[in-house]
């Protein structure tokens, strides 16, 4: 091998150079930048490549014996060894990259210029492809089969599991209804929920009765069959918004369900959220309360929503012809004990008129079914149209609503779900509100962790 450097603006130019004095069998050694590229100078790269000797070196015609020729011999030898030596103890880390590289642009053109072994090798490249992606989807069959082997498996320990702890089991409902090994586990949980137990009693009565044999042998398809009857039991209505009739919405309750936050809420959904942006406007009459005020006036300002005080009936009446270019009106109330009977006949006064307002029972989901029974009784006086439960967050079972809904047949409209104003607030779901009293509450904003 013979070392050669070369020159150029760039080290492209360099090796084109290179190229031409040597062919393309010329080996990259080292590039170097010699001058950096100015705005008045040209830059400068260097080459270095090494090319193999074609016809050994002239030497004189020297006897075969001769000393001066073998003394010739042993120093070109040895010149080579130890200037290779140098070099590769100098070389860095990316002068050995591009050596290695060049060594392999060199084989696949000699590749490319023999057409048979291209062709083979192209054919052994192909044959590799496929074996490797046989190999990948026949790993991926097999794991994917071991995966439900397991899932199978598990499933029938956990039946066993269940089976061996419902054998236990020995319980009877309130009105002395017999309640089977395989139903225990769904027993447990709707009776933990705070359902009204006579409520529990009807539903469990209704799946011994309808539930067909062949669907009691798993757990899962009780739980299933469970979720339908707790369904049914619901009445949730559709968010219908009608354009052609101003809509005027009264949030009443007791203290301390959220009806101001839940107002919130609401005004922002129906302005704000909706696909069709509804003009909306804000009459409370809830004076008592300063911080209550203070609230919902920051709210409707940040959403340029119009806010009106109203404290007699005739002034209600005055403000609602103020909005009647809103397409909704929320009213907001202030809360009174459902003990209170001479706030709750005041406020009826404000909904003895020709308006048509839609009534909505604040309920906190925290609150245990007698209580919440003991309020809407209080309540009904009003001719309450639909429920929003809040602080659905903040509870640990739901079955005290559904006791109250399937008890009064009153539909539920919307439900508060946390803290944030305006997202936190949801459309009514029978289906959503059956999964939380089975599996746990969770926000539908955010899905279950």
């Amino acid at each position: 091998m013979k070392l050669y450097t070369y020159g150029g603006e760039t080290a492209a130019q360099a090796l084109k150079i290179a190229q031409e004095k040597h062919g393309e069998d010329a080996l990259v050694v080292k590039t170097r930048e010699v001058r950096k590229k100015t705005i008045n100078q040209a830059g400068l790269y260097e080459i270095i490549v090494a090319v193999e000797e074609e016809t050994a070196p002239q030497t004189p015609n020297l006897p075969k014996n001769s000393i001066q020729r073998r003394l010739d011999e042993v120093y070109q030898k040895n010149s080579q060894r130890d200037y290779f030596k140098d070099f590769k103890e100098n070389i860095n880390e990316d002068d050995a990259v591009s050596i290695q590289l060049s060594s392999a642009v060199k084989e696949i053109n000699q590749t490319l210029e023999n057409p048979k072994k291209a062709n083979d090798l192209n054919l052994r490249f192909q044959d590799k492809m496929i074996k490797n992606e046989e190999e990948k989807i026949k790993k991926e069959q097999i794991e994917n089969k071991e995966f439900k082997a397991i899932k199978s498996e598990l499933d029938k320990m956990n039946d066993k599991m269940k089976l061996i702890q419902n054998m236990l089991w020995e319980e009877k409902s309130p009105s002395n209804i017999q309640i089977p090994q395989e139903f225990a586990e769904i027993y447990r949980i709707a009776k933990n929920s705070g359902m009204y137990s006579a409520h529990l009693d009807e539903i469990m009565q209704l799946s011994l009765e309808l539930m067909p044999l062949k669907m009691r042998e798993n757990s899962l398809t009780i739980k299933r069959y469970f979720r339908e009857i707790l369904r049914k039991m619901l009445y949730c209505r559709n968010e219908n918004l009608d354009m052609g009739n101003k809509k005027i919405i009264m949030l009443i309750g007791p203290t301390g369900v959220g009806k101001t936050t839940t107002l919130a809420k609401l005004a922002a959904r129906y302005s704000k959220l909706l696909d069709k942006k509804y003009r909306v406007g804000i009459i409370t009459l809830d004076t008592y309360r300063i911080g209550a005020l203070e609230q919902l006036t920051w709210y409707a300002r940040k959403m340029k929503i119009s806010i009106e005080t109203v404290i007699e009936p005739e002034d209600f009446l005055k403000e609602i012809d103020t909005l009647r270019y809103c397409d909704i009106i929320l009213v907001d109330t202030a809360g009174h004990s459902q003990h209170d009977k001479q706030k709750i006949n005041q406020l009826k006064r404000f909904t003895q008129n020709n308006y048509k307002i839609d009534i909505a029972l604040v309920l906190s989901a925290t609150t245990k079914y007698e209580d919440l029974k003991d309020i809407y009784q209080s309540f009904s006086e009003l001719e309450i149209d639909s429920f929003i439960f809040s602080k659905l967050d903040e509870s640990r079972g739901l079955g005290n609503l559904f006791s109250l809904a399937y008890e009064t047949k009153k539909t539920i409209s919307y439900l508060s779900v946390g803290q944030e104003v305006p997202t936190d607030l949801c459309v009514a779901s029978n289906d959503y509100l059956a999964d939380c009293l089975l599996d746990g509450f969770y926000n539908p904003n955010k899905g279950r962790k």
